[in-house]
């Protein structure tokens, strides 16, 4: 492999109660209830309108009007304070690090708007960790479209056989195989092991360590969810 790609949230950073915490924040100052962290955690994958949308009560879920304006709320508290709780997953690090150290080009995907992710990347990572972090708001539809993993690997210079995606849902594994690379499923995010094996990923990781042993040489023996 000479390219990764990542995910975000639920691979690289637990997000989950800054982001719950925000939504709950534009529920209760439009007089809704709020959802625990696990529902909210239920709710990610497609982006915070859609988590925003998921999190309204059902029958108002259409309202465009309301949609937007919690949207608005959630953007607002979600601003300052998205880093309250975050934080990079253990063992992360020491794998990004390893990853960059080999030579690999590491790139950041993720249905996150664009705002929040750089700020969030740039926070948790060294600097020039990734050559590029790429939210929504640039012009790419969000995954499960391909076109923005498709932009990444042409952008790498390196034929698809040797890119791979790595995420915690089945977003993220069904966006690697509609561009047409594999994807290695991490099950410390927010999916559970048996949705993503359903889900058809190509590698399951129940540690960040186990990604050097996918990559193979210089890192160790490659294995599959097989093993």
């Amino acid at each position: 492999m000479k390219s990764v790609i990542f995910d975000l949230d639920g691979t690289l950073v637990d997000t989950a109660d800054d982001l719950g915490d925000s939504v709950s924040a534009a529920l209760t100052e439009l007089g809704f209830p709020t959802h625990t962290t696990e529902e909210y955690i239920s709710f990610v994958g497609n982006g915070t309108l859609m988590l925003v949308k998921r999190s309204l009560p059902e029958n108002l879920r259409d309202d465009e009007e309301l949609l937007n304006k919690a949207h608005e709320l959630f953007c607002d508290y979600y601003s300052k304070h998205y880093l309250d709780k975050s934080k990079v997953y253990d063992g992360i690090p020491e794998v990004v690090e390893a990853l960059k150290s080999a030579g690999l080009k590491l790139y950041v995907m993720t249905n996150k708007p664009q705002q929040f992710a750089a700020a969030i990347v740039e926070q948790c990572f060294p600097s020039g960790t990734f050559e590029l972090v790429g939210g929504t708001g640039q012009g790419f539809p969000r995954k499960p479209d391909p076109s923005y993993e498709n932009h990444i690997i042409e952008l790498s210079g390196v034929d698809k056989s040797e890119v791979i995606h790595i995420g915690d849902s089945s977003t993220d594994i069904e966006t690697a195989h509609n561009a047409g690379i594999k994807c290695i499923a991490c099950t410390w995010g927010f999916r559970s092991r048996e949705s993503l094996i359903a889900a058809g990923g190509d590698f399951i990781v129940d540690n960040p360590k186990d990604i050097l042993q996918i990559l193979g040489s210089p890192f160790g023996r490659a294995v599959s969810k097989a093993d």
